[in-house]
């Protein structure tokens, strides 16, 4: 599928390795930029219990929904 790029034999590359190559590239930007990783962890959420069931809106919303005709009580995956 990765074609020449150029039609000369001294020049010829592939579209493949053009994307490795810049993806190589990427990667040690991005290195280069954001530095050493460091040993720490970063909690970017806070989980909290606050009860179980649905809302009110919630339990509208899925009362409201109905079954395709013909498929109630068929699977609902394959």
């Amino acid at each position: 599928m990765d074609g020449p790029v150029a039609r000369s034999r001294r020049c010829s590359t592939t579209l493949g390795a053009l994307r490795d190559a810049r993806a190589e590239w990427r990667r040690a930007q991005a290195a280069t930029a954001n530095g050493a990783a460091p040993d720490t962890t970063y909690v970017l959420a806070h989980w909290a219990f606050v009860g179980t069931g649905l809302s009110d809106t919630e339990a509208w919303l899925a009362s409201s929904l109905e079954p395709a005709p013909g498929t109630e009580g068929e699977p609902t995956h394959a």
